[in-house]
């Protein structure tokens, strides 16, 4: 890659780690719902303009079911899952847990598709990453049962990213990645209003909650998901995934720098394992066949022009 392409990695890497710190500002003035509302309505307002100028909503009229249902699994589902976990949780141990969906995508592979099975150094990526998540659930969430059912919220929602990965190459491979995001975005806003609209919040929120939301919808979810799909049709979608091996750094400096949040010896170990399992798991046919994986990210094989173009 160019120097103009690492360059947008790092960008990329450092606004889906920034994603937790937002959530978790967020979180002091807003309910869960009220935050994943929020991101998804602006990070529709942005992926959606984008997609329109880029033919990426092309044929997607036909596909709007798999669409919304993908909204559901891996999108709304996690989100929820994320936030809820990080009333508990700190944002760089939530950051870190999320790095675990490519070790559900090679365990679920065995029973959903034949064809992305995973052996030898991969399975060995597997157990590292469990072990990682397990040092972390047990030690670096301080033990509390609060804290450890958020964390088990968090590992919960990157395993919605997982099967929603199965759900788009089943259904959705063929349309532009760009304008499925878009709309499981939209859609992904309808399905969480009714929740705020049950519980509201309590009291008008300061302008540092909604400053954070804010950033989070238009940077950390439409911008971000913009300059991803920008990098998957430059370079390919293999060079562009590495982003997921780098966000989580990101999300710990700034959960440790700006947040004050603990950083153990247990957190860098579970760091590691998790990341670097993650890695080895993600190493099998999912990787060989140049599909997407990354944080936040519906996980599909780009259309042909994309692929032409990297």
């Amino acid at each position: 890659m160019s120097s103009r392409h690492w360059t947008l990695l790092l960008l990329l890497a450092s606004l889906w780690g920034a994603s937790y710190l937002f959530i978790k500002i967020g979180l002091e003035d807003l309910p869960p719902a009220a935050v994943v509302f929020l991101r998804t309505l602006l990070a529709a307002a942005v992926l959606l303009p984008f997609a329109a100028r880029t033919g990426g909503l092309e044929g997607l009229s036909e596909s709007l079911r798999p669409i919304a249902a993908l909204a559901a699994i891996q999108v709304a589902a996690p989100f929820l899952l994320i936030s809820a976990g990080e009333q508990e949780i700190s944002s760089s141990l939530a950051g870190i847990l999320v790095a675990s969906a490519p070790i559900f995508t090679a365990l679920l592979a065995i029973k959903l598709d034949d064809a992305e099975r995973v052996h030898g150094w991969n399975l060995v990526g597997v157990a590292i990453g469990i072990v990682g998540v397990a040092l972390l659930l047990g030690l670096d969430t301080g033990g509390g049962s609060g804290a450890i059912v958020g964390g088990i919220f968090v590992v919960v929602a990157s395993l919605g990213y997982a099967l929603g990965g199965f759900l788009l190459k089943k259904r959705l491979s063929q349309r532009a990645p760009v304008g499925i995001s878009g709309l499981a975005m939209a859609f992904s806003a309808a399905m969480t209003l009714p929740f705020v609209l049950v519980n509201p919040p309590d009291a008008a929120p300061g302008a540092g909650s909604l400053a954070a939301v804010a950033a989070l919808g238009i940077l950390g979810t439409g911008v971000a998901f913009g300059i991803f799909y920008t990098m998957i049709a430059q370079v390919g979608p293999t060079k562009a995934s590495l982003v997921a091996y780098i966000a989580p750094g990101f999300a710990v400096v700034y959960g440790v720098l700006l947040r004050d949040e603990r950083f153990t010896a247990a957190t860098a170990a579970g760091l590691l394992l998790i990341v670097g399992g993650s890695y080895l798991a993600a190493q099998g046919a999912f990787w060989r066949r140049a599909s997407v994986a990354a944080p936040h990210v519906p996980t599909t094989q780009p259309p042909a022009a994309e692929r032409r173009a990297a």
